[in-house]
Formats: C-alpha cells, sequence, structure tokens
C-alpha cells in the first residue's frame, strides 16, 4: 500500500523489525562518545594503569567485587561496562534508585543459572548504590560472598557512611576522580573530531567552557553539543559563552559528606590562618547553598578553640557579625560574614585554653571526689564555722595588687608538683596574660616563705 506520499516499500518498511532504527536514531553527544575501550577511558590512570588493580582483574579474565566512589560525570558506569566486557564476563546493570529486592532477586537468580549452566562469572553494576538500604544491602551480601555475583557498585556518596560494613569488607574501594583540566581538554578534542568541526568559542571562552563543567565530562559533552549545534559563524567569547550555555551548579550536599569535607577545609584554613583559602572555603560553601549560620557557627569555635586568649576580642568580633547579619540578611550580610572570617584568620592563635580545660577534666575524673580546702567554702550556719568551713579565708582585697597567693586546690594537690593547667603562649594578648601568672607564681612563692 503506497504512503500519502505515493511510496510503497513492503511490508519490510510498513512493521520493521524491532530495533531497527536504533542506529540512525539521534543520541546524546555524550552517549555517541562513549569509551569502547578502557583504554580511552581519560582521567583515572591510576585505576586503569597498566599495574593498576583492574588492569590486573581484567588481564586474569576474573573480576572482584568492587566499588567505584567519585563525583558524577567521572565514567563510573563506563569502566564497569568496559571491565566486564574485557575481563569477558556476563553484565547486569540495577540503578538503586528505582530498583528493590524483588528486582535485585531476579538478577541474582540470572547469574546463578550463568554461574551453574556456563561456569562464567556475572558481574552486576549497581548505580548509586548508596541509595539502597541496609536490609537491601544485606540481601546482596551472601550472594557476593558465595560467588554468585561480582558486585561494581558505583556511588558519590563516601561508602564509609552509605554502605554497611559487611558489605564494605567484601568489596575494594577505588576513587574515581574528579576529571582535570586536561582531561576534559582531551574531550573536547573529541568532540570536535567526531563533529568535524571546531568549537564556535576563543581560547579564553574554550577554558572558560572546561571550567563550567566542574569536572564533570557529561556535563561538558552536552554543553559542547549545545555549542556544536549553533548556526552561523560567530566565536564566541566569555561574556557570549555565559549568555549561550549555563554553568553547571556546584556539587555539594548540604546533609552528607560535602557538608563536613568543606566545613573541615573551612576550619584548618582558619587555625592555619590563611585568610585566603579561608574566605575561599566559605565562598564555595555558600555558593553551593549553605545557610551562613552554619559558617558563623563554625567561627565561634575557631575563635575559642585556635584563638582564645590570644585575642579575647575574637569571640565578640564573631558574635556581633552573626547577629548583625541576622538583622540585614543577605546579600548585605556577607559584609559582617567576610570580616569575621578575616578577624579569626587573622587573629594569633592559641589553643592554650581548651587544652587547659581538658587537662582539668582528665585530672578531676582521675581523682574523684577530693575534699576542697576548708578555708574556701561558705559558712552560711553555726555548725559550718564549728566544723572550720571558711576558717582562715583571706580576702585577697585586703592585700597589695589584690593577690593573697592563698592555696585553692584540694590539700592532695598541693605537693612539689602543683596543677598547671592552663600555659599562655607568647602570642597575642596571652604574653599579657603570662606576665601576670609569673607575676602571681613568685607572689604565692614568696608569700609562703613568708
Amino acid at each position: 500500500m503506497a504512503d500519502l506520499f505515493g511510496r510503497d516499500d513492503g511490508p519490510a518498511a510498513r512493521h520493521p523489525a524491532p530495533g531497527a532504527f536504533e542506529a540512525s536514531a539521534p543520541r546524546p553527544l555524550a552517549e555517541t562518545l562513549r569509551p569502547r575501550r578502557l583504554s580511552e577511558v581519560v582521567g583515572q590512570d591510576h585505576l586503569l594503569g597498566p599495574e593498576s588493580p583492574i588492569s590486573r582483574m581484567v588481564a586474569a579474565k576474573r573480576l572482584s567485587s568492587f566499588v567505584l566512589w567519585g563525583p558524577p560525570g567521572t565514567g563510573k558506569t563506563t569502566i564497569a561496562r568496559l571491565v566486564s566486557a574485557e575481563a569477558g564476563i556476563e553484565f547486569l546493570q540495577l540503578s538503586a534508585v528505582n530498583a528493590g529486592i524483588a528486582d535485585l532477586r531476579k538478577v541474582i537468580e540470572t547469574a546463578r543459572h550463568v554461574r551453574n549452566a556456563l561456569g562464567r562469572q556475572t558481574a552486576v553494576f549497581i548505580d548509586e548504590l548508596h541509595r539502597f538500604n541496609r536490609t537491601t544491602q544485606d540481601a546482596l551480601l551472601p550472594h557476593v560472598e558465595d560467588g554468585t555475583v561480582v558486585l561494581i557498585g558505583a556511588t558519590t556518596e563516601n561508602p564509609s557512611f552509605s554502605l554497611v560494613s559487611a558489605l564494605l569488607s567484601r568489596a575494594r574501594v577505588l576513587v574515581v576522580n574528579r576529571l582535570d583540566r586536561m582531561s576534559l581538554g582531551q574531550l573536547l578534542d573529541r568532540a570536535e573530531r567526531h563533529q568535524g568541526r571546531q568549537l564556535p568559542l576563543d581560547p579564553d571562552a574554550r577554558d572558560a567552557l572546561i571550567d563550567m563543567a566542574d569536572g564533570d565530562a557529561r556535563y561538558l559533552l552536552n554543553l559542547a553539543e549545545d555549542l556544536l549545534g549553533l548556526s552561523g559563524p560567530d566565536i564566541l567569547d566569555v561574556a557570549g559563552l555565559s549568555r549561550t550555555v549555563q554553568k553547571r551548579a556546584a556539587v555539594y550536599d548540604k546533609a552528607q559528606e560535602g557538608h563536613y569535607n568543606l566545613l573541615s577545609c573551612f576550619h584548618k584554613t582558619l587555625r592555619g590562618s590563611d585568610v585566603q583559602a579561608a574566605l575561599y572555603w566559605a565562598a564555595r560553601m555558600i555558593a553551593g547553598g549553605e545557610d551562613p549560620a552554619t559558617l558563623f557557627r563554625r567561627l565561634a569555635c575557631a575563635a575559642s578553640e585556635d584563638v582564645g586568649m590570644a585575642d579575647p576580642q575574637a569571640m565578640p568580633q564573631v558574635l556581633s557579625a552573626w547577629d548583625a547579619f541576622e538583622r540585614v540578611g543577605w546579600p548585605e550580610g556577607r559584609l559582617f560574614l567576610a570580616q569575621a572570617i578575616t578577624y579569626v584568620a587573622t587573629a594569633p592563635k592559641s589553643n592554650a585554653a581548651y587544652r587547659a580545660f581538658d587537662a582539668a577534666l582528665e585530672l578531676a575524673n582521675r581523682t574523684g571526689s577530693l575534699p576542697p580546702p576548708k578555708h574556701i567554702l561558705n559558712a552560711p550556719t553555726k555548725m559550718m564555722r564549728e566544723l572550720g568551713y571558711g576558717a582562715g579565708y583571706q580576702y585577697d582585697h585586703d592585700f597589695p595588687e589584690a593577690y593573697s597567693g592563698q592555696e585553692y586546690f584540694p590539700e592532695e594537690l598541693t605537693g612539689a608538683a602543683r596543677p598547671e593547667f592552663y600555659r599562655p603562649n607568647e602570642r597575642g594578648f596571652e604574653r599579657d596574660i603570662r606576665k601576670r601568672l609569673d607575676f602571681w607564681e613568685k607572689a604565692r612563692a614568696q608569700r609562703r616563705r613568708d
């Protein structure tokens, strides 16, 4: 029967076989350029080099279970497929986002049949493995252990936090790196060769495009596909690129490891007095959508833990900046956040105060309920006075320099090695404190002699 345009190509054209159009159907550039051999994977030489764990398994044609941990768009799925193919074993794939125990059981039954009937291994690739709950992960364990399946997992979350320990003990964790600029540049070269034309970008815009991808190959190739599809001869500069495509959102999970990693970076740069890096990590967190209160809480901790008495104004500075931020809000509030960061990062540092309290806690826990000296106990009743409470107390303001030099520790702690918890440093305000402590210690020793 002829079609509306007078053509009649017969039954095969009217009823094409399943998949007949698959080869000619349009596919995203990222899928078209997906590596077909492990040697084509870029940026992961530590995993795929000649002496790497994966290369040794592929050469032996026998896989053991492993989990690929890394950010999105770095080739985890591609590596899993190619490892299985080059090792010559069966490959089955699940996504933990939409699969459950029932789906897992079907895959395991297939793998068991392949092992029993053909004597071959089956690799079960589970994408987003961290999304499986504990029950589902536990259900997978015995089949990994007895060799029914070789587990290849992929996760963007730290496996130490997201996978059960029993599964971790049976699967090696391999870190997949964020793609660097050189690797992303190689992917752009491949895209241009495949399309037979150059990206319509000047050199600075090409560099900016790589920055926009933020280490994600898939996102980069999607951007490149959009640009290669533009009509017209115009070469875009950085401003034109920004108008044409959108920057990739930063990878930052406020509730998971990304949050704690960047918070750790922020605090350690404050402690290390690197104000430039402290501002950078704070900006990274804010750009990722972090609540500024999280940064102020960390600043308050650093103001005490790391600055302490070397600059007692650090804490009031942070708290007043925090208060101003809550009153004014964003975006003007960034002024107060910046001031607090720069103050804490550039302040002299001392952890003497909190280390002193830790030492005091240790002694208190070790020595138990030692009775205090009676002369510093209150004596509100006659009976207490008769028991000696308050007897011999010396009111410090009655002495020169308002200092009596009296003993305040329990008697058991006042031997030759009187406890000394707080040892101020020769930095910032603690220089003055050290002078005071030295003065008081000399005065105490003199009054004991007197």
